[in-house]
């Protein structure tokens, strides 16, 4: 499998977490209770994490890092207080308010690491451990932080983009939603670099629906030749179905991340295929390494990140995974 491939080329730190913290019987961290395969919870003493994300609000993609986060803290025995900001300033804001509220970790999302940097030192500095995950992965060690949760922007991107040519496609419009985000820059570098055909950048803001879906529509009446519309994120997939529509488009839509919604779409051959990240595993990942971290000073992937994909979903596996998605934990 090309997942199997991709995450070996870059680490098999996900094995190596399953080893340390999924097993409920023998190997357990000190001070744990049942164990975390089993649905147990542990008896250490409470702590309080906060995890901090970039979030444009009614994005449901986050929904599932919470549901992640939130199942590892309830296990953990953390009190976890969620918050979030598209605006990188008001997001590093939040973390300086994490910092001086006395937080026992913070997770982080670094979307657009250079506003981030500077509340990320200041976590270090007063020894509150940092861990980032979803957005960050080419910044993450230059900035100290010690663990991250997620995927190879860059390699999901070439990976989409050699699934493209095996499609056939030869002229491609990569929507991103989120102009100077680096995980969306880099995944639409990778196709780029993937794919052998003509390929183009269309810059949206996912603040507004509306302009994302005439923004799209626009594009495709002015240019029928594009055949594959790539979307980084399920509710812009979403919005370019209706777009193609109002285009009267023959082109199709394929897209990183997954949503509920967007399983009868991926069904309904509305939407061909998605790049899936796991987001509930990230959340997860990012809460219970720092409770593996304060409590048995463990690290995950051994100073390297943690790849909690790509792999793809389309229809000759969406059934395996239809019922979780729609229960919202994939």
């Amino acid at each position: 499998m090309k997942f199997v491939r991709l995450a070996a080329a870059a680490g098999a730190g996900v094995i190596a977490l399953g080893l340390v913290s999924c097993s409920s019987t023998g190997g357990k961290p000190a001070g744990s209770g049942e164990g975390s395969g089993g649905g147990g919870s542990v008896d250490t003493p409470r702590m309080t994490v906060a995890m901090i994300t970039h979030e444009v609000p009614g994005d449901s993609f986050w929904d599932l890092i919470r549901k992640g986060a939130e199942a590892a803290a309830k296990k953990d025995n953390i009190e976890l207080r969620y918050s979030n900001d598209p605006e990188a300033p008001n997001q590093a804001n939040l973390v300086q308010s994490a910092i001086d509220s006395g937080v026992d970790g913070i997770a982080v999302t670094l979307a657009k690491p250079d506003a981030m940097a500077p509340a990320v030192k200041a976590a270090e500095a007063k020894g509150i451990p940092v861990v980032a995950f979803n957005s960050g992965f080419d910044n993450f060690k230059s900035m100290g932080v010690q663990e991250y949760f997620g995927q190879d922007e860059k390699l999901a991107g070439i990976a989409a983009g050699e699934k493209l040519n095996a499609d056939g496609a030869k002229k491609i419009v990569c929507v991103i939603q989120e102009q100077g985000q680096v995980a969306l820059e880099s995944r639409c570098a990778g196709v780029k670099e993937g794919f052998k055909g003509e390929s183009e950048i269309l810059n949206v803001n996912s603040k507004d629906m509306p302009s994302v879906e005439a923004t799209i529509t626009a594009k495709l009446q002015q240019d029928p030749t594009v055949d594959h519309v790539v979307a980084l994120g399920a509710p812009i997939a979403l919005t370019a179905v209706q777009s193609l529509g109002n285009a009267g488009s023959q082109a199709k839509i394929v897209t990183f991340d997954t949503n509920a919604a967007l399983v009868d779409a991926i069904k309904g051959g509305k939407v061909q295929w998605a790049v899936d990240q796991q987001p509930y595993l990230q959340g997860y990942l990012a809460i219970d390494a720092l409770w593996l971290y304060k409590n048995n000073k463990n690290l995950i992937g051994g100073g390297q990140a943690t790849l909690t994909g790509p792999s793809f979903i389309d229809q000759g596996n969406i059934d395996a995974v239809a019922d979780l998605a729609k229960a919202g934990t994939r």
